[in-house]
This record gives C-alpha cells, sequence and structure tokens, in this order.
C-alpha cells in the first residue's frame, strides 16, 4: 500500500475494532487491538500517517451509524475500517433485511467519500453448543457482506475462513473477543489484505494441551459466571459494558507507537 497522499486511517465499530481481549493498561479503556497494531505498522513504513479509532464496545449497527459515521467522514479519511453487525447478531430478536440494508448503506455513505473502504466478515465464534444457531445466522450475514463489498470494490478481509480461530488460544477467556495473539494474527490479515509493508508474524501456539472432561466443565462454570450471567443481565436491563466509555482515540493523531509508551502492559498470554 503505497501512496504519496497522507494516510488518515478511521476505524469504526464495535469492541472487535475497539480492540477488547488485547488487555493493555497504558492505553485508552485499557487495551490495545488489531486497529492500534495496523495503524502503528503503516505510522512505521508511511510517512505523516494519521490515526483515530472510534469504535466501541456494546455498540449494535444503528449506534454505529449514528454515532461514529458522521464525525468519521468528517476526517476527510483515505480509509475506513468498517465493522458492525456482530452485536445484532446475539440479539434475541434479529431482523436480517433491516440489519442487512442498514450495513449497506452505511458503506454507501461512506464510499460517496472516495475513501477506501475495508470490511469484515464474521467470525463462528465458539462459545458454546448451545449457540450453534448462530452458526446461520453469521453464514447468511457474510454472503450479504460479500457481495456488498463486491458492489462497492471494498477491499475484504474474510474473518470467517481464517482457521486459526479455531484454536481457543485466539480468544479471550469471555470467548467472545479476540486475544491478544487473535489480535496481533487479525493485524497481519489486514496489512496483507492493504498491501502493506510490516513486520508482524503468523503465531506460532503448538499443540492444545489436553483437557479433562472435568475441567471443561468447571471452564464453561466459570465462563457462565463471569461473562454470561453479567451479558444477560445488561441485556435484560438495556444497558452496555460501553455506556460509560470514550472512544480510544477520537480524533486524528500522529500514531502512538508502543516502544514510546511505559512498561506496565500486560504481555498477551497463550
Amino acid at each position: 500500500m503505497t501512496t504519496h497522499t497522507p494516510l488518515r486511517f478511521v476505524a469504526v465499530g464495535d469492541s472487535f475494532t475497539e480492540g477488547v481481549g488485547d488487555r493493555d493498561l497504558r492505553l485508552p479503556n485499557d487495551c490495545r487491538g488489531w486497529a492500534d497494531r495496523v495503524a502503528e505498522e503503516l505510522a512505521r513504513h508511511e510517512g505523516h500517517t494519521r490515526y483515530a479509532n472510534l469504535a466501541l464496545r456494546g455498540r449494535r449497527l444503528k449506534q454505529i451509524v449514528a454515532e461514529q459515521l458522521v464525525p468519521a467522514l468528517a476526517m476527510a479519511p483515505t480509509l475506513v475500517s468498517f465493522h458492525a453487525g456482530g452485536n445484532d447478531l446475539l440479539g434475541a430478536r434479529l431482523d436480517m433485511r433491516t440489519l442487512v440494508a442498514g450495513f449497506e448503506e452505511a458503506v454507501a455513505r461512506i464510499a460517496q467519500r472516495g475513501a477506501q473502504i475495508l470490511l469484515f466478515t464474521e467470525y463462528n465464534v465458539p462459545l458454546s453448543p448451545v449457540l450453534e444457531p448462530l452458526k446461520l445466522r453469521t453464514a447468511v450475514f457474510n454472503k450479504h457482506i460479500r457481495r456488498i463489498s463486491a458492489a462497492y470494490r471494498t477491499l475484504l478481509v474474510d474473518h470467517w475462513c481464517f482457521e486459526k480461530y479455531q484454536d481457543r488460544r485466539m480468544w479471550a477467556p469471555d470467548r467472545l473477543h479476540m486475544s491478544g495473539v487473535g489480535h496481533e494474527y487479525m493485524a497481519k490479515r489486514v496489512l496483507e489484505v492493504l498491501g502493506a509493508a510490516h513486520s508482524l508474524g503468523s503465531p506460532v501456539l503448538g499443540p492444545l494441551p489436553p483437557r479433562s472432561r472435568a475441567e471443561i466443565l468447571a471452564d464453561d462454570a466459570a465462563w457462565f459466571s463471569r461473562d454470561v450471567a453479567p451479558w444477560l443481565s445488561r441485556r435484560l436491563r438495556g444497558v452496555s459494558s460501553g455506556d460509560h466509555l470514550s472512544a480510544r482515540w477520537p480524533d486524528l493523531m500522529p500514531v502512538v507507537l508502543p516502544e514510546r509508551l511505559g512498561t506496565s502492559r500486560e504481555p498477551a498470554r497463550l
């Protein structure tokens, strides 16, 4: 990805783009994420790169469009990453036609401004066998994302097809967000789609250690009490984990490289 125009990268979306799961206590909202990692690599290889990240956890498509799209486009971005719809797919009731129409309308608005657009398919997150029916919703939504990407000639990161995410170590303990290792690998795949120079490698995870049935059941019980029950409670109360947070990087600014920060970062663990 070589250009003589200063790169203005604006990331729009939900927790996937905010960076949840890639814990970093030095940074806003205590996370880093694939978008930060992509911006860091772009800045190292392309001068005058500017970056903003408006994404917030818990946001559904309508909220992302209402809260993030206008300020994103006001920055006259040259590159916009747009990820939305994942939280809608998790809802008890889903109008797929309305979701797809809203997604396409948002992409059309970005395309009208002449920015390069980066889209993502959704992954079949391995939450629990009980939630396996979500896979069909995700597959249908992904089919539409691929169609929209082709129609508007966007770049597409086909997350659904990345086999490495079948490894549970690519996911945070909540099973919904990528781990630090998962975010780093996503950054690598994004940079490949952009055709950008980078220094990121693929994770070498090794074989998964075997777990007994008792260990699996204990892990499932801990996951339910730690992550699922609070999530269900928020859903019933109509609140989100991101309600009291702000965008991590709300304005276009020079990229903050990690080597220029302090040393209190919690390292990603396999």
